[in-house]
């Protein structure tokens, strides 16, 4: 599994190295997706300071995130929201620091998975720690949908190969087989065009008919 996400992670950074990556929560392998050296603004933001060495690091909660707004061109969340007992809060905050038409790549466990609820039953460690945050697909793009993202991209990940679908394809279906899911979105943002108040014809249309008539009186 962590080589095909690995794999996908390597696919879907797709920004310029000049440009601002954030990755919110350190996985460690972060080398085997990406290139540090060559994005060097590439940064892992994590409360415990984890991600691999070559990494430039941020140490600090997802859900108050010292940035400014609109000032990341990328944001990648691996199985954080899983574990996030403030991921509602966590979530609002990429929006804001992400800019307009920004990317974000979200990556979490298929709840419904036969594979995962194996493993939530036999390890009562995960279990314990995974209480209550187990979020479905169809409720991860709900929510990207209320904060004006645009769902370009859903990938589905099985123990040996990656399903993806793009654009009219994705549906909110989920299958038992997926272990993982990633969501790739942009976010958008929408300006209301003021509209001008209609000219009143009425007066242009009645002289046009006066010299009409006119014209046909001097006629006879």
């Amino acid at each position: 599994m962590q080589e095909l996400e690995a794999d996908y992670l390597r696919r879907s950074i797709t920004v310029s190295c000049q440009q601002i990556v954030l990755q919110i929560g350190g996985l460690g392998w972060e080398n085997e997706f990406v290139d540090c050296t060559l994005y060097q603004r590439y940064t892992v933001l994590d409360a415990k300071k984890l991600g691999h060495e070559t990494a430039r690091k941020i140490q600090a909660k997802a859900h108050h995130l010292p940035l400014q707004s609109e000032s990341v061109d990328m944001v990648i969340l691996p199985h954080l929201l899983e574990f996030d007992a403030q991921r509602f809060q966590s979530i609002r905050e990429v929006e804001r620091v992400l800019k307009p038409e920004g990317l974000l790549v979200v990556l979490n466990f298929n709840p419904w998975s036969l594979w995962v609820r194996y493993q939530y039953l036999w390890d009562k460690k995960m279990a314990d720690s995974w209480t209550g945050h187990f979020i479905s697909r169809s409720r991860m793009l709900d929510w990207l949908k209320l904060l004006n993202f645009e769902v370009t991209g859903v990938s589905e990940f099985s123990l040996d190969r990656v399903h993806s679908t793009q654009g009219n394809s994705i549906t909110n279906r989920h299958s038992t087989f997926a272990s993982a899911y990633a969501i790739k979105a942009i976010k958008r943002r929408y300006q209301l065009i003021p509209l001008t108040p209609v000219k009143n014809e009425r007066q242009s249309l009645y002289l046009a008919n006066t010299v009409n008539s006119a014209r046909s009186e001097k006629h006879d």
